[in-house]
């Protein structure tokens, strides 16, 4: 029954993850969380080796749309890498050990409900003003601190918190480098595959900290990527035909159900 339930995740972690940029792991460890109880560190260890094939199968998607920026990702690629390094080391600090992982779980849910909060705003002033505020053309190039500080951000989350963090990485380039809705989601799948193997590596590396083995994680993962890699190439087809007002709706409750949740995790 375990790996059929964790089939089934791995083809909506799929899905949601391939049309929102984001991996899936906003889904999948409050998923986990809900039916298998609290365990943030061996959850965090499983989604960033998931979160790789979700986002590599969307990738395919997303270059078939021509909707990536090759001058956003050369800034925004190296300080991601750099980011999730130094995000992991942070979650494997003595502060997130033992019963204080739950921690982590309050972290994630209240960042949660910023990115809703911003979407939602985003999504009103849309629907009153009965127009996209999303251009459907590249703006001009890109300025390249920015974007390294979009990367940066980026990848410190997605090791913190075990995510993709297309949470952060699409926000972030609206806000500052004013780029169009679909090339920042886009652009965020490309930096998750760019990191999130690293992530895995060294997050799954240092997980015998917690009182956790390799072989648990991997076991989890094993059964989640093959719905994974399947739903992922189905979302990122969807993220270019839905109208992008659908898509920010669905980013926006995939948002607040994963925040409820985590919001109200007890210490283990």
């Amino acid at each position: 029954m375990d790996i059929i339930i964790l089939i089934i995740m791995g083809l909506a972690m799929g899905v949601i993850g391939g049309m929102l940029g984001i991996g899936g792991a906003v889904f999948l460890i409050p998923a986990l969380t809900f039916v298998f109880d609290e365990n943030q560190h061996l959850y965090q260890a499983a989604a960033m080796i998931c979160i790789f094939f979700v986002s590599g199968a969307a990738l395919i998607a997303h270059r078939k749309a021509k909707a990536i920026s090759k001058e956003v990702l050369l800034y925004l690629m190296p300080t991601a890498i750099a980011g999730i390094l130094g995000g992991v080391a942070l979650s494997n600090s003595s502060f997130f050990e033992g019963d204080n992982d739950y921690i982590l779980a309050r972290i994630f849910g209240g960042f949660l409900v910023y990115v809703a909060f911003y979407n939602a705003l985003r999504l009103y002033r849309s629907v009153k003003q009965n127009r996209n505020l999303e251009r459907d053309e590249p703006l001009t190039r890109p300025n390249a601190i920015l974007a390294s500080l979009c990367g940066l951000i980026t990848g410190l989350t997605s090791g913190l918190l075990g995510i993709g963090a297309g949470t952060v990485a699409t926000p972030t380039q609206q806000f500052f480098l004013k780029r169009p809705l679909r090339e920042a989601m886009s652009n965020s799948a490309a930096a998750i595959v760019s990191m999130a193997w690293l992530g895995a590596i060294y997050k799954n590396a240092t997980l015998s900290q917690h009182g956790i083995t390799i072989t648990e994680s991997l076991r989890i993962a094993v059964c989640i990527i093959p719905g994974a890699i399947i739903g992922g190439y189905i979302g990122g087809r969807l993220m270019h035909m839905l109208p992008k007002n659908v898509v920010r709706a669905v980013f926006i409750l995939v948002c607040i159900i994963a925040a409820i949740k985590l919001l109200t995790v007890a210490p283990s």
